[in-house]
């Protein structure tokens, strides 16, 4: 009996010492809010990679993975691209299921030489984790995703 409570003790142990990151990979929920006043878009769907949804396909072709987690690699710009960002979206994402936990990208979909978007770098979720932010250049299809969505 007492080798049980041993091997429970060293699951749990071990368990306990994985971060959360690596229990889940995206997000739960986002909300899109945008210039022009109307209402925020919500996203649902798992937000995991390959999960076939519409917040799985935002986060992917968005950059939210390199942004938020850093990548091998590193996809990220050096710095704010030249030229007319014209308008701002701003998608927030919810990282735990109470909504405490969030991350704030800006999408601006319509820039000068395709889509852009940005993460400020440092916000935390999970706890523990703190994102690393920057800026990023998609493909075109991020805004073809967004008028998909509802934008």
């Amino acid at each position: 009996m007492r080798a049980r409570w041993i091997l429970v003790a060293a699951v749990a142990a071990i368990i306990a010492a994985v971060p959360p990151s690596a229990l889940a990979k995206g997000a739960i929920g986002a909300t899109i809010d945008g210039p022009g006043g109307g209402p925020p878009i919500d996203v649902g769907g798992t937000g995991e990679p390959g999960a076939g949804t519409d917040l799985a396909a935002l986060g992917q072709q968005s950059g939210f993975f390199a942004q938020a987690y850093g990548m091998e690699g590193d996809p990220l710009l050096d710095r704010r691209p030249s030229g007319d960002l014209g308008p701002r979206y701003t998608v927030t994402y919810t990282m735990d299921p109470a909504g405490n936990q969030r991350i704030v990208q800006e999408i601006y979909p319509y820039a000068d030489g395709g889509p852009v978007t940005y993460m400020a770098p440092g916000q935390k979720y999970y706890v523990t984790e703190y994102t690393q932010g920057g800026w990023f250049r998609p493909t075109d299809s991020l805004t073809d995703t967004l008028v998909d969505i509802g934008l």
